[in-house]
């Protein structure tokens, strides 16, 4: 920045900050050719490091624009693969719905095998996407597991144990989806 010793208008020096600095007179004689070479090179450094922050912020403000809009996209279509596996599961089941409407009463145990390998198709589908079933009958009640919806007096089975299970109950990799729905056995009175 060039000082010189012209006078400055109160309302520039309001609207220029920069400009309110008192100006110091600089006698051309005091700066000598190395140092104003030096300082041109630190000026024309100084503009391209400005440059290049431009550029910096600019490429990052695109890359978290384009973050962002991966992660919109990704959510939108999480799912996709598991309903390409689930879309043949769905075939199997019309076909099974249309044999049943068109055969007589003799092929009611085709038409049960058929609709036994559609439901384990579909499990396999849904254990492959990380859908495991939570086993409860004679396990011991855990509450973090089971929802106890009774208890039932019975000698034969140590109290606290699930004698009956009314609903499955599903996990989802390390989480619980559903818990099962359980009778839990608890000792006669006497």
């Amino acid at each position: 920045m060039k000082k010189s010793n012209v006078p400055i208008d109160k309302a520039e020096a309001a609207k220029d900050p920069a400009a309110a600095e008192p100006l110091v007179p600089v006698e051309a004689a005091t700066v000598t050719p190395e140092e104003l070479g030096e300082l041109k090179g630190r000026a024309a450094k100084a503009d391209e490091n400005w440059e290049r922050l431009l550029r910096t912020t600019a490429d990052f403000d695109n890359f978290k624009k384009r973050a962002a809009r991966e992660k919109q996209e990704a959510i939108k279509y999480a799912n996709e693969s598991l309903l390409q596996k689930l879309v043949p599961v769905l075939e199997h089941l019309d076909m099974a719905l249309a044999a049943a409407q068109t055969s007589g009463p003799e092929a009611g145990q085709s038409l049960q095998t058929g609709v036994n390998m559609v439901c384990q198709q579909f499990k396999n589908v849904l254990a492959e996407a990380g859908l495991e079933e939570v086993e409860a009958l004679g396990k011991p009640f855990d509450p973090n597991l089971h929802e106890a919806l009774s208890q039932q007096e019975t000698p034969d089975v140590p109290e606290g144990q699930v004698v009956q299970q009314l609903r499955k109950g599903y996990r989802f990799r390390d989480r619980l989806l559903r818990p099962a729905s359980v009778v839990v056995a608890k000792q006669p009175a006497a």
